[in-house]
């Protein structure tokens, strides 16, 4: 684990006199960024001694309520636990009224115990050393599309598209519009600024396929690293969008009669020297992609709850919405879950579909890579790619409802290994523990369901 020198404190404090508060996070599994807000003077000591947060903080539900049954909690007496910066996540928030920076931290392995076993960020550093140490190098971007909705509900008490720069609201779908695009300039012009001051690699802006709805992808690199970037990039995304009075929204399914909002996963792997292993004149790539392709495939019920995490993800999968609904896979075809995009031999690599835009991205890279490093090891086959419609042709389903994934992970020997027992662990309590939160809430649906009828 590498964690920031004290001289990228020393030298930021240097150039940035301006800047008065420091936002202290961690990310944790939900993918929910949780922390402290720290004075100027309290910047250095973080680098130099770490910082202390309780272990209760990585064993939260979505809500930030405690966990009695991560063993976070009274087991260990919500003991101190050790993190530290990570290189190169030190920046300014641009768009914040008050001069204000942001760094990440990570738990320490040893300092951060017993919170560093639920670190989601280890979980992805242990899949990827197994990788390495069989001479793979993961190479990974991330693709994350969201809703821009007005702070202001509707009249009934629903989220809504937010204003464009014309006042109107957006009402139809126009997909790869560019209209769509230049009614949000505003907004697009400070992200794509705010990312390069960060380091963000942001690229090809897309109108999704529903009004409000965008895409920006990232630039492929390290595993790690891309998923890093992803990390920021979402929090940044939100932070620029509520400077300019919008709210973005990385729900998996806010509607129900438009697009879901899914975070594509691009994968492949290198050698040490860079060299792409999947890249072949074959659109279907080398034997090696077949057996990635293969192992994400057999891992895919195992691990869908790191895919699609929360009850509302699972509204995401229907027929002919883009969204995929099999263990499927397919040369340059959005049918399927796993697509091979077309292009240079080079550029061949994977195109991981399932992830909801609510997943985190350190887990659903794990998962991805877990999978990957299996279909090698147990030289796995993934059949003849769909050609055509894929919705048509699939032999089995995903599973469509939050209970069977959780189950499917939590009897999985494969994941214990993969992810680690402890880590799973607490993991399984959270989502139970949301589990059944959410299914002993009464609500409009249930009233509009039963309340005359049953």
């Amino acid at each position: 684990m590498q964690f920031a020198h004290p001289d990228e404190a020393r030298q930021f404090l240097a150039e940035h006199p301006e800047i008065e508060a420091f936002e202290l996070f961690i990310l944790d599994a939900n993918g929910v960024p949780r922390g402290k807000l720290l004075h100027r003077e309290e910047l250095l000591a973080v680098y130099e001694s770490g910082r202390p947060l309780p272990s209760t903080i990585l064993g939260l539900t979505l809500h930030g309520e405690d966990v009695e049954d991560s063993g976070l909690v009274w087991d260990v007496g919500d003991i101190d636990c050790r993190a530290y910066p990570l290189p190169g996540s030190l920046v300014r928030l641009p768009w914040r009224r008050m001069p204000t920076a942001a760094l990440q931290v990570s738990m320490h392995p040893q300092e951060g115990m017993p919170a560093a076993i639920a670190d989601p960020r280890h979980v992805l550093i242990r899949v990827i050393d197994a990788l390495k140490a069989d001479g793979f190098h993961p190479v990974m971007a991330c693709e994350l599309e969201f809703y821009l909705l007005d702070q202001q509900r509707d009249a009934e008490g629903r989220p809504q598209p937010a204003l464009d720069t014309d006042g109107d609201r957006p009402r139809s779908t126009q997909v790869y519009g560019l209209r769509e695009l230049e009614q949000i300039e505003p907004f697009l012009a400070d992200l794509y600024a705010a990312c390069k001051e960060q380091g963000i690699p942001a690229r090809t802006a897309i109108s999704e396929y529903a009004p409000g709805q965008v895409e920006i992808t990232l630039e492929h690199g390290p595993a790690l690293e891309a998923m890093d970037q992803a990390v920021r990039y979402k929090r940044l995304v939100k932070g620029v969008a509520n400077a300019h009075g919008m709210q973005a929204c990385f729900m998996a399914k806010p509607f129900a009669h438009l697009a879901g909002t899914g975070m594509h996963m691009h994968v492949s792997l290198a050698d040490a020297e860079g060299r792409n292993l999947f890249a072949s004149a074959d659109p279907a790539g080398t034997p090696l992609l077949r057996q990635a392709v293969g192992g994400m495939l057999a891992s895919l019920l195992d691990s869908l709850l790191l895919f699609c995490p929360n009850a509302n993800s699972y509204r995401r999968f229907q027929a002919n919405s883009y969204a995929p609904l099999a263990p499927t896979w397919g040369v340059d075809n959005r049918t399927v879950s796993l697509r091979v995009p077309g292009g240079p031999a080079p550029t061949r690599h994977v195109e991981h579909r399932i992830c909801g835009a609510d997943a985190n991205p350190y887990l659903a890279a794990a998962a991805i890579l877990a999978g990957i490093h299996r279909g090698i090891r147990e030289n796995l086959d993934p059949g003849a790619p769909i050609e055509g419609n894929g919705y048509a042709q699939a032999r089995e389903r995903l599973p469509t409802d939050w209970q069977t994934s959780l189950k499917a992970l939590e009897g999985s020997s494969w994941a214990r290994e993969a992810f680690g027992a402890d880590f799973l662990g607490v993991y399984l309590a959270v989502k139970r523990a949301e589990y059944r939160q959410f299914m002993g809430e009464v609500g409009e649906q249930d009233w509009r369901w039963y309340l005359h009828n049953a």
